[in-house]
C-alpha cells in the first residue's frame, strides 16, 4: 500500500472540506481551493480528519492514492497559512520594483522587462535585489517563481541572473591565458 495515502490528513478549526461531484472543494481563512478527484481514489472526511482508499491495487491507483493525498494536505496548509518563495536578483545595476500589480525588473537588457503575476498570485519586493510571490496554491507559487528566474536564468560564470533565495550554484572558473 502507499505510504503516503495511508496517511491521515487533520483540518485544523477554520477550514471546511465540500464536495462537488468529483471536486474536492477547501475553504479556509485565506480562499479558497479546487482539485479533481479520480473516480478510483475514495476521499473520506470524519470531523477534523481525512482519509484516503482506494479501490484497487493497480500502480497507476497506488500512485493516485499518494498523489490526492498530498494533493489535498497541500490545500489545506494553503487556505490556513499559505505559500511563498523567494527569489534573488544579482547583477551589476540588476533591481527590481513594484509598480502597482506589476514587478518591474532591471536585469541586463536594454530595457525593463515587466511581469505580471497571475490571478491569486501577490509579488512582493522587500528589497531592491530580493523577489517574494505568496499565493495559497503551492502548484501557482512554485511556477510564478519559476516564470519569474526564467527571465534571467543564473549565469554560473558571474552568478548574475534571478535565483531562489535557497539555490546553490556552483560558480565555474573562467577561461585561463594561453601558454
Amino acid at each position: 500500500m502507499s505510504r503516503i495515502g495511508r496517511q491521515p490528513i487533520a483540518v485544523p478549526a477554520g477550514v471546511t472540506i465540500s464536495f462537488e461531484g468529483d471536486v474536492i472543494v477547501v475553504k479556509g481563512p485565506l480562499g479558497s481551493l479546487k482539485q479533481h478527484i479520480d473516480k478510483n481514489i475514495k476521499v473520506n472526511v470524519d470531523k477534523n480528519i481525512i482519509t484516503l482508499e482506494r479501490n484497487s491495487e493497480i500502480a497507476d491507483v497506488k500512485a493516485k492514492h499518494g498523489l490526492y493525498k498530498a494533493l489535498i494536505a497541500n490545500m489545506v496548509q494553503g487556505v490556513t497559512k499559505g505559500y511563498q518563495k523567494s527569489l534573488i536578483v544579482n547583477g551589476v545595476g540588476y533591481k527590481a520594483q513594484k509598480q502597482g500589480t506589476k514587478l518591474m525588473l532591471n536585469i541586463g537588457f536594454s530595457h525593463v522587462v515587466e511581469y505580471e503575476a497571475p490571478a491569486g498570485i501577490t509579488v512582493e519586493c522587500p528589497t531592491i535585489t530580493e523577489v517574494t510571490v505568496k499565493g495559497i496554491s503551492k502548484e501557482d507559487v512554485g511556477q510564478a517563481a519559476a516564470n519569474i528566474r526564467a527571465l534571467k536564468i543564473p549565469d554560473p560564470y558571474h552568478l548574475y541572473g534571478i535565483r531562489y533565495k535557497d539555490e546553490i550554484i556552483q560558480k565555474k572558473e573562467g577561461k585561463t591565458a594561453g601558454k
